[in-house]
């Protein structure tokens, strides 16, 4: 079903979240090209797009507001190594080499998206 811990409010505000992030990509040229990929060993990556020879790996982060931080403050140290871990994986199994490859956080807040290009 979902992540255990995790809200239904939470679930539904992350996907809104991704899919905000996804259509924001989309109207800049880029390609979806997975979402929500699993690793097999409880890793994910919300995004995956590509733009010719970029592949951007982004973290989605929605939150109804900013009182307990901006979303974008939840991408600590150990989750960008998570994240360039779980891209390196992610490259491995699609076989995807000689790219550039890309780390963004996409921070909803409400209804208002921010896009960190190249947040780590």
């Amino acid at each position: 079903m979902g992540r255990p811990g995790t809200s239904r409010a939470n679930m539904a505000r992350g996907e809104y979240g991704e899919r905000r992030a996804a259509a924001w990509y989309e109207r800049e040229g880029y390609s979806v090209v997975d979402r929500n990929w699993r690793d097999g060993r409880g890793g994910e990556l919300d995004l995956v797009l590509r733009k010719g020879d970029l592949v951007v790996i982004c973290e989605v982060k929605a939150r109804r507001s900013d009182a307990y931080g901006t979303p974008a403050e939840a991408v600590t140290p150990p989750k960008q190594a998570r994240l360039r871990r779980l891209a390196a994986a992610w490259l491995s199994a699609h076989r995807v080499h000689g790219v550039d490859v890309r780390f963004d956080v996409a921070a909803v807040t409400g209804t208002v998206i921010e896009v960190y290009e190249a947040a780590f």
